[in-house]
């Protein structure tokens, strides 16, 4: 069947094998828009907008850009927080059969004049709030199409950051305007033709572009799809994709069509794009916008609208937990939580059991890399979640845990027995196709056959559950032991003082590296009582040296922590 991959040698077998219709991503919109209608699609500072209105959005937005000669081999950047144009825009893009590029709209100018010369993008789309960054960077890209949107209304682009855009700017609402409802005929190949580059956190290093045909991003929405509804995909009579899923199935509560998500994760980063918009868009959801976490007005939203999805990254549940009004909210509704981009601790998963009872906790695992996502634990009722993991493998998906040091991990390396620590390695049909312009990178994580190299530490237990202990490049090195920083963040999160924590190495001439940790206070905490406390739980070698208390732990827009800076403090 197709997408099923070849089974190897110490790898889980995948528990589940699907169809995956071979429709370009645009397909997702385009069928979810016959399928819903009228139904609302984003609400958004007070406006509603319906599947429908959406589609036609992007179809017009689509022949716009064809219009202005942008197409088939062409690469979009789109410069934008979570607002409506981004999703016109994102759909827009691809409908046109040109390539998506997302850029996180806070980049520093040099990061942006950089992934947009990277990538060869000769468009960008962007909010008039941001777009001094633009102007600054274009002139060391290849952009000749700027498009603007106004954050409080239409804007004329030409004036915008005192006339940079000259001669190539345009406004948001011109580029479709009066152009046709339904989207281009466009030949598009879904195995070649690259639906997303897509760049790396950059945690670690400078990011590197991540190729995704259509294919990997159509398959790992289907696979998400599949976990959180327990629904299959099919083709409408006009190739649009349609998600079916038995009715009144108590082992999925939320019906096909009745989801609600009050929504912050990033749509430039993998986990948004596909985690959260394309994935709830298939299912027929309502996806409340916010552009940025305000917290109380989050909270409010959740509650005015009854939401019964709550997703993001585990920084998104501690700002919650820390709003003064959280505890009175009626926050009944949610019966599902996702979490994803870093790790659940053990006391916030335990917390959010406790304070949403009737609701799923599910923990997944990706990197873009592999599209978004390669695990989760179970998203059904009867499904078995174990705390501490992010769950067996997604449909036709393997992995498996490998010797760090190994030269080369093909179908013949042997994994790990279960409870052995390893990089995790992946293979899947959601799995890049590469990195963009750069083979000898590729060729350092992406074997022949197919196995990424994922770079972080994990352990696979004997049911094919993958807890990831750490990143490999994070794992730093005491007098010639390994020590995983992911086991001490825990032990200091469960400190009831402790608010945040991260801990890097410190290098040191006589040891190699120190563990050294950043702390956020909760309250009084001393640093001696902090160490006694973390250190009576672990062997010598691992025993944290230093505590640096600090206002705030710097984090991705996507909620992963920023050790590369931290070790820059150091």
């Amino acid at each position: 069947m197709e997408g099923r991959c070849r089974m190897a040698k110490g790898a889980t077998s995948p528990a589940v094998t699907l169809e995956y219709p071979d429709v370009p991503v645009g397909a997702i919109l385009t069928g979810a828009a016959r399928r819903w209608g009228g139904r609302t699609a984003l609400h958004y500072q007070g406006r509603d907008i319906s599947y429908t209105e959406l589609a036609a959005d992007a179809a017009r937005f689509a022949h716009g850009l064809r219009a202005r000669g942008i197409g088939r081999g062409d690469v979009v950047a789109l410069h934008l927080p979570n607002i409506p144009e981004f999703a016109v825009a994102y759909y827009g893009t691809l409908l046109a059969g040109a390539t998506f590029s997302p850029c996180n709209p806070l980049l520093p100018v040099d990061d942006l004049a950089f992934q947009l010369a990277d990538c060869g993008a000769v468009a960008v789309v962007t909010v008039d709030l941001v777009a001094p960054s633009v102007a600054a960077a274009l002139a060391r890209t290849q952009v000749a199409t700027v498009i603007v949107a106004g954050a409080f209304g239409p804007v004329d682009a030409a004036q915008v950051c005192d006339g940079a855009f000259a001669g190539r700017g345009a406004a948001f609402e011109d580029v479709g305007a009066g152009r046709p409802d339904e989207p281009p005929a466009v030949d598009i190949d879904t195995r070649r033709d690259l639906a997303h580059i897509a760049y790396t956190g950059g945690t670690t290093g400078r990011s590197k572009g991540v190729m995704l045909p259509h294919r990997n991003v159509v398959v790992n929405v289907i696979q998400f799809s599949h976990g959180a509804t327990g629904g299959t995909a099919t083709v409408d009579e006009a190739g649009g994709l349609v998600l079916d899923a038995p009715a009144g199935d108590p082992d999925f509560p939320i019906p096909l069509g009745e989801n609600v998500l009050v929504n912050v994760a990033p749509w430039f980063h993998a986990m948004g794009t596909i985690g959260y918009l394309s994935n709830p868009l298939l299912a027929g959801s309502t996806i409340v916008v916010h552009p940025r976490l305000d917290v109380p007005a989050f909270l409010a939203d959740l509650e005015k609208f009854r939401a019964t999805a709550l997703g993001g990254a585990p920084a998104l549940f501690s700002a919650l937990f820390a709003d003064p009004t959280f505890a009175e909210r009626d926050l009944s509704s949610v019966q599902a939580i996702r979490s994803g981009a870093a790790p659940l601790s053990h006391d916030m998963i335990a917390r959010l059991e406790a304070t949403f009872p009737g609701a799923i906790v599910v923990e997944a695992y990706g990197l873009t890399e592999v599209s978004m996502g390669a695990t989760a634990n179970p998203g059904n009722v009867s499904g078995v979640r174990k705390a501490g993991t992010v769950g067996p493998a997604v449909a036709d998906t393997l992995v498996k845990v490998v010797d760090a040091g190994e030269p080369e991990v093909t179908d013949a390396t042997p994994g790990l027995p279960a409870g052995a620590e390893g990089e995790v390695c992946v293979k899947g049909p959601q799995v890049m196709a590469g990195y963009l312009n750069r083979p000898e990178e590729t060729a350092a994580v992406l074997s022949d056959d197919g196995w990424l190299r994922t770079g972080d530490i994990g352990v696979l237990d004997e049911d094919g559950y993958l807890a990831i202990v750490d990143r490999k490049k994070d794992m730093l090195i005491y007098n010639g032991y390994n020590v995983y920083p992911r086991e001490l963040e825990e032990k200091l999160l469960a400190h009831p003082a402790v608010a945040g924590a991260a801990v890097v190495g410190r290098p040191d001439e006589a040891a190699g590296e120190l563990p050294t940790a950043f702390v956020v206070r909760a309250g009084d905490l001393a640093e001696d009582d902090l160490l006694a406390y973390v250190n009576a739980q672990v062997v010598h070698y691992k025993k944290l040296r230093e505590v640096r208390f600090v206002d705030e732990i710097p984090v991705s827009a996507a909620g992963k922590i920023l050790k590369r800076e931290l070790r820059d403090r150091l």
